[in-house]
């Protein structure tokens, strides 16, 4: 096959959890440009008519369904809505996530219920609703979990988000173990990590510490930007990658180099 051919998704279907807005929204524009039809979620209708209008300027087949990615019942409806409009999704990206900040010593249990529900919880029900309603019957599927460089070590003791970083740490080896137990179903599984990147969850980290002082923390000296996770979705969602599952990739100008990640 021809680079062309192996990166293209024509034909293909993707769901995008936390589709609407930053890394969703951009591993969105990634895999429409490359061919496939989308289907974005988040919780919010008007951020969702936002993020269509500017997905389907740019020639993208694109719907939505408005869910909560940690409710049970929600992502039943999604995927039913998945399969009624697309006919089944061959491409999932687990995007949606929650963080919260707080010393681990006076951390609420209801904020860190709500991230594991969320980042872990929700990654899984989704995942298996997915496969079970078609990747597995098509033996094909392309799972892409969002973990962070957040999950492969600590904290700089000015970031106290002890349940983010524990969710990301399960995020790591739940792909893993996914991608060895599903991957005879012609299931691929992997995860993206990333850095620092511009967004609203990561926008009082910003404002607090500087958008130059954590570039100058990285070896390439800058944040992520509007195109740095486009290369890393393709990969793991076209047949370019149809060799790799249960690998976690860091896109986060080598920091989880300097960390050991």
């Amino acid at each position: 096959m021809k680079p062309s051919e192996l990166f293209s998704l024509t034909g293909q279907t993707a769901l995008i959890t936390g589709g609407s807005r930053g890394l969703g929204l951009q591993m969105a524009e990634a895999l429409g440009e490359a061919g496939a039809t989308v289907l974005i979620t988040a919780r919010k209708a008007d951020e969702l008519a936002s993020a269509k209008a500017h997905l389907s300027a740019r020639g993208i087949t694109v719907h939505t369904v408005a869910a909560d990615a940690s409710n049970p019942e929600h992502i039943t409806h999604l995927v039913a809505e998945a399969q009624r409009l697309m006919g089944g999704v061959d491409i999932l990206v687990n995007n949606a996530g929650a963080s919260w900040g707080a010393p681990a010593e006076t951390h609420p249990l209801e904020a860190w219920d709500k991230v594991m529900n969320l980042n872990v919880r929700g990654y899984f029900l989704l995942a298996q609703a997915v496969a079970t309603s078609s990747m597995i019957a098509r033996k094909h599927g392309r799972i892409i979990n969002l973990a962070s460089i957040a999950g492969l070590g600590g904290n700089p003791p000015w970031m106290q988000t002890i349940a983010y970083n524990a969710s990301k740490g399960a995020v790591v080896n739940f792909t893993r173990a996914l991608a060895c137990e599903w991957g005879h179903h012609g299931i691929t599984v992997n995860a993206i990590a990333p850095g620092f990147f511009p967004s609203k969850m990561s926008q009082v980290l910003m404002d607090t510490v500087g958008v130059e002082s954590i570039a100058k923390t990285t070896p390439l000296q800058r944040v992520g930007g509007d195109d740095d996770l486009k290369g890393a979705t393709l990969l793991f969602a076209s047949a370019a990658g149809r060799h790799i599952t249960g690998q976690i990739l860091p896109v986060d100008g080598g920091v989880s180099a300097l960390i050991g990640g």
